[in-house]
């Protein structure tokens, strides 16, 4: 077999080529796009620390109780050096809503004071640096890079996981290989917006749970239509607003 022909063989989770694979994940992209022109992270935040704080809040809970408790949170501990000088007690009560709140509240601590010895208060804007703080893993790193330093970078939570594993862009569990194997059929420019729209799609349509595929936009380009319901009537009314889902 010649090399050329070599390269048109299919080599990914649906059978297709990589090319063909590219170019149907690019068009369900600008697809989700125009139905989420306002897709961002739904974490309130104006700086990379309070950003940081707010995705190590954000495991095992939504979006909308870390947004209720961090106005106070943040009042009282406006930076890295006041939250690392900060009483555990008062910490654990603040934050009770998010749950997992003693453990939470650990890792905010050690977070914060791995920030004022190792980087004078600051958090790092360097993948390579983020993931050695507590608590700190690559799709932490990659909410604050990409939302508050501006530095392209694929978050793989479990929305964008699930959509990409529906739409065949891959068939792997292991959140590494999901990054690396999205990334590969995007630009690099595209990865942080790519996973703010892919995130709200999940939340909104695509549930884990009976997905609305009668109500979705890229349901002709899905592998995985009909995983849920079909009956556009039926669909609209399984379609969800904000960051609860």
């Amino acid at each position: 077999m010649s090399s050329d022909n070599a390269l048109m063989e299919p080599s990914t989770p649906t059978g297709e080529t990589t090319l063909a694979l590219t170019r149907r994940a690019r068009r369900i992209y600008r697809l989700l796009s125009e139905r989420y022109p306002d897709a961002r992270a739904e974490l309130d935040f104006t700086n990379p620390y309070q950003l940081l704080v707010a995705t190590v809040l954000s495991a095992q809970t939504t979006d909308v109780r870390v947004n209720g408790v961090t106005p106070t949170l943040f009042a009282r501990y406006p930076d890295a050096r006041a939250l690392a000088a900060a009483d555990r007690t008062e910490v654990e009560t603040i934050i009770q809503p998010t749950g997992f709140f003693r453990a939470k509240t650990d890792s905010l601590l050690k977070l914060a004071s791995t920030l004022v010895e190792k980087y004078d208060g600051e958090v790092p804007s360097r993948l390579k640096d983020l993931v050695t703080l507590p608590g700190v893993g690559r799709k932490t790193a990659n909410v604050v890079l990409g939302n508050a330093f501006g530095i392209p970078g694929i978050t793989v939570d479990t929305h964008f996981g699930r959509l990409a594993r529906r739409f065949g862009w891959t068939d792997s569990e292991d959140p590494v290989k999901v990054e690396h194997e999205v990334g590969a059929l995007f630009p690099r420019k595209e990865w942080t917006q790519l996973s703010n729209v892919l995130i709200f799609h999940g939340r909104r349509t695509c549930h884990a749970r009976n997905p609305a595929c009668g109500a979705c936009p890229v349901a002709r380009l899905c592998p995985a239509y009909g995983a849920g319901e079909t009956d556009p009537v039926k669909a609209q009314k399984l379609l969800r607003t904000g960051p609860r889902a």
